[in-house]
């Protein structure tokens, strides 16, 4: 660009003073009432060749000079078929094949040039191609302002250097700065990507852009990943993008937005800052939180800051959240050419479906095949029941979308409310080393235990008379494997083989500390009830308190007390003498 610097200052020399139009001269480049400024001897030329030099009424009675005519001005060279010295203006006209040789190489050619030496003002027109070391412009005309230190364009036109090329409808450019102000339909064309927008301003000395406006940077080898923002910068060399408004990433077919956004191109990592949202379509998933990060090139990713998930279905989504989320694709062992997807909540994990909530220390769920292991202190809730043990894998049908089954390794417990329309404390109750709980109409309908299996079932027949449901008592059975029914308000052990030993009590028999296993626990208190209790560590709900109904056993304790009482009166008592 340094070439234009000769053309803003080399026509200073021509000022002798004649009556004459300027009307051919571009209005941009006029007086327009300045007066003509005092030449200096630095400031003139030399006239170095021309076929012809003339002065009749051809230009209105302006010299020219006609015929290979080649200006030197302080080592530069002006080329042209012909140059018109307009002297009372200060200004010079080069027409046909005019072409600016400057000293430091660099080169502009038109099919003609102005310059004004008083308004310090000129313009290339036609075809007009500037070429410097680190650039070429090509335009229809292209203006420039020496007290400005500026040239601009706006009639369309390309910037290219070694590497991209820019198309704009207008271009500024300040010669101290090295800034270019693209305005109008932008477009950068690279090797590795193109950034449209309209309005783009770029630092050549630092290959810095500014995006102002809805702007995108596409990958051209593969278009999908791209990034879209109305306000950002873009280190063109090291490929980092800096997005600060209605930003979004666009990578492996999902769409990461926030407040503040980061992204490298070459490395594939991302981060943002601020209502951030990692969506995945082709999953039908998206993550939120307050901090996200991707990993393009590993197709992984991760979420903090009271992150949440939602794995979207057709009937009954489900809600996973945690203090981080991770989600994830890796090929799948027996056929590489198929990625499976997996999700990650830890630590405090806690999830929502509409007939099954959970919490765990940590959960993962491979979303391809439907599976879901809850580690470290899992509890699952289904209806009025709870699964709890060391470890809790869920089995999701992925064509129903609904849980067909749990797997309950170590410490295996079901608890079930007898009657949920009551508060009385009753409590069907099955456990053992492991256990399988299967699910009918999304609802838990049977489990089978394993291993030292013991259960608590209430007990309950239909009085022929009054056809009303009637306690009979609570059965405690032990066995090696006990296969048990959940039913509408009781739990019916249908098996229990090795080693079983079963037993029915009357209420007015078993003692009220027999109806529930030392380690009972159910949990009220951290239940989760609707889908945005999963948002924080625990709802606190408000503890549920059940009614014992120990009538019968107290009025059978206390005619055990009474004989007791009567056979001890009875006996004679010795009386010291």
């Amino acid at each position: 660009m340094r070439i234009i610097l000769f053309l803003l200052i080399f026509i200073s020399a021509f000022s002798s003073a004649q009556d004459n139009k300027t009307t051919q001269v571009d209005s941009y480049v006029q007086n327009k009432g300045k007066a003509t400024p005092v030449v200096r001897p630095e400031d003139k030329v030399k006239i170095i060749h021309s076929d012809e030099f003339n002065k009749d009424t051809k230009y209105e009675g302006n010299q020219y000079l006609v015929g290979h005519v080649q200006i030197e001005h302080q080592g530069s060279i002006l080329y042209a078929d012909e140059v018109i010295l307009y002297n009372d203006q200060s200004i010079v006209k080069a027409i046909g094949n005019a072409k600016l040789q400057n000293a430091d190489g660099s080169v502009i050619t038109a099919h003609e040039m102005e310059y004004n030496g008083a308004t310090q003002k000129g313009v290339a027109r036609k075809d007009v191609v500037l070429t410097d070391p680190k650039q070429t412009i090509k335009t229809d005309i292209l203006y420039y302002d020496k007290l400005a230190n500026q040239a601009y364009f706006n009639t369309g036109g390309t910037i290219s250097d070694a590497q991209n090329v820019m198309y704009t409808k207008s271009a500024t450019y300040f010669l101290d700065t090295k800034m270019i102000d693209f305005v109008g339909n932008v477009k950068i064309d690279s090797p590795d990507y193109i950034i449209e927008g309209p309005n783009i301003k770029q630092n050549q000395n630092t290959k810095v852009a500014e995006f102002f406006g809805p702007t995108t940077i596409t990958n051209r080898a593969n278009p999908k990943n791209r990034i879209y923002t109305e306000r950002g910068t873009y280190r063109m060399e090291t490929k980092e993008a800096f997005l600060n408004k209605n930003s979004k990433i666009f990578y492996n077919d999902k769409i990461l937005t926030g407040d503040d956004m980061y992204f490298n191109n070459i490395t594939g990592f991302g981060k943002a800052t601020g209502n951030v949202t990692l969506d995945d379509p082709k999953e039908r998933r998206y993550i939120k939180g307050g901090y996200g990060e991707v990993f393009q090139k590993k197709d992984s990713a991760m979420m903090t800051k009271s992150p949440y998930a939602v794995k979207i279905m057709e009937k009954d989504s489900i809600y996973f959240a945690a203090e981080k989320i991770l989600s994830y694709q890796r090929p799948d062992s027996a056929d590489i050419t198929i990625k499976k997807s997996f999700l990650r909540a830890y630590k405090k994990g806690r999830i929502f479906k509409s007939n099954a909530q959970g919490r765990a220390d940590s959960i993962a769920f491979n979303e391809t095949d439907g599976i879901m292991h809850m580690y470290t202190n899992p509890i699952l809730w289904s209806g009025e029941k709870q699964v709890t043990g060391d470890k809790v894998e869920a089995y999701f049908n992925t064509k129903t979308e609904n849980i067909d089954s749990l797997k309950v390794i170590g410490n295996a417990f079901a608890i079930s409310k007898v009657d949920s329309l009551n508060l009385k404390d009753e409590f069907n109750q099955v456990k053992g080393k492991f256990m399988t709980v299967y699910y009918h109409n999304n609802e838990i309908k049977e489990a089978r235990v394993v291993g030292n299996a013991q259960s608590i079932a209430y007990v309950d027949d239909v009085d022929q008379e009054t056809k009303q449901p009637q306690r009979i008592g609570i059965t405690l059975s032990t066995c090696g494997i006990i296969g048990a029914l959940f039913e509408e308000t009781g739990l019916q052990i249908i098996s229990c083989s090795i080693g079983a030993n079963s037993d029915t009590y009357p209420m007015s028999m078993i003692e009220p500390d027999k109806r529930k296993f030392s380690d009972f626990n159910w949990n009220t208190k951290d239940r989760i009830r609707k889908w945005q209790d999963i948002l924080v560590d625990s709802p606190n709900n408000e503890e549920i308190k059940y009614t014992s109904d120990n009538e019968l056993f107290n009025k059978a304790q206390e005619a055990v007390d009474k004989a007791k009482a009567k056979e001890e009166a009875k006996k004679p008592k010795r009386v010291r003498k």
